[in-house]
């Protein structure tokens, strides 16, 4: 079956492009980079981030970039049928375990040492072969008319206890979800993380297993369910949308370095087949740059920027006061231990 196991996330809405032009060069010369380039980029971020880091970038460089959007696990596997014939250029993704997938195959080329520069080691592939470029973190989205925040499990593990029966809602599809169940198998081990899982499926039932974490926080917003684990932009930008008013539902942290309290990253990589390495190496030292974290920090996509020294801008707990769990970059590895267990669970 394929990797793909999540519909394409749709943000509900519009990411804020910043016309910040520094920190990219001007442009080249044609096949070197230059304004005459066009790349082709493969995303599986979400649209709207996408589509303002590309309009900057097009505006600071010339360079077009044309942008192929789905779901990371689609794109990976088809990378990986298309090998060295693949029209991709860069593949951009919400999670790295897409980009570490890839690495393994050798399907990805090394990114310049100036451009990991820009981005701290621990956000950055091992090998240097992506760069990360931004960051979420996962928490508890719950409906305080449905059940108080005192009555919210502090543990990851606490979510199959029995008394959430019909009070939790899961995405076992998203794959924001996979580096979470992979958290939890580092830290208990096989046995443990199948079992959980069991009683995650009992506690959701087939009523509040949902397609995504869009559709988780809409319905723990509308009260249809008490809470559920997702990533943090995702009520933010829910918020957003519907406004204050409008917004029933809130946010709350798992225990400081519970298996469940998650730091995603997101990070982009170069295709090794790629016959534009130059500009495709612009495009990612852009994303890294100030002139793109800014973007990123400005918009409300609800990222956390992670590169360049740049924090966001708008009103959520700063990354620097989070306590996600300690697991690293590589022990999340490529979501295919995940994925498994999940079919192993009968939740995919």
């Amino acid at each position: 079956m394929s990797r793909g196991v999540r519909r394409p996330a749709v943000l509900a809405v519009v990411a804020v492009a910043a016309t910040v032009l520094a920190g990219c060069g001007a442009s080249g010369s044609p096949g070197a980079g230059g304004s005459h380039d066009t790349i082709t980029l493969y995303s599986g971020q979400h649209q709207q981030t996408t589509d303002s880091l590309v309009a900057g970038f097009e505006k600071a460089t010339g360079i077009t970039v044309k942008v192929r959007n789905d779901d990371e696990d689609v794109l990976d596997d088809q990378i990986q049928t298309e090998g060295s014939h693949s029209p991709a250029d860069v593949f951009y993704t919400e999670n790295t375990m897409p980009l570490q997938d890839l690495a393994a195959h050798g399907l990805l080329a090394p990114i310049k040492a100036s451009t990991l520069a820009q981005t701290p080691s621990k956000y950055n592939s091992p090998q240097g072969l992506w760069a990360g470029v931004s960051a979420r973190v996962s928490v508890l989205d719950y409906n305080p008319s449905r059940i108080p925040k005192s009555q919210l499990p502090t543990s990851v593990l606490q979510l199959a206890d029995p008394k959430y029966k019909g009070k939790l809602a899961i995405a076992p599809g998203e794959s924001d979800f996979q580096p979470i169940i992979t958290s939890v198998l580092r830290t208990y081990g096989k046995a443990r993380t199948l079992q959980w899982l069991a009683g995650l499926k009992a506690n959701a039932g087939d009523a509040h297993t949902y397609p995504d974490n869009e559709t988780i926080a809409d319905e723990v917003n509308r009260g249809q369910v008490a809470f559920g684990l997702i990533n943090q932009y995702y009520w933010y930008r829910l918020h957003a949308e519907v406004g204050a008013s409008n917004d029933h539902s809130d946010i709350a942290y798992l225990a400081p370095h519970d298996p469940g309290y998650v730091l995603d990253i997101s990070g982009i990589g170069i295709l090794k087949s790629s016959s534009h390495q130059a500009a495709a190496q612009r495009f990612v030292a852009y994303l890294t740059s100030k002139a793109g974290e800014q973007i990123i920090s400005h918009s409300i996509s609800f990222e956390y920027p992670i590169a360049s020294g740049v924090t966001t801008s708008q009103p959520e707990t700063p990354l620097a006061k989070l306590q996600p769990n300690a697991i690293n970059l590589v022990q999340l590895g490529n979501g295919l231990e995940a994925i498994a267990l999940l079919h192993q669970a009968q939740l995919l």
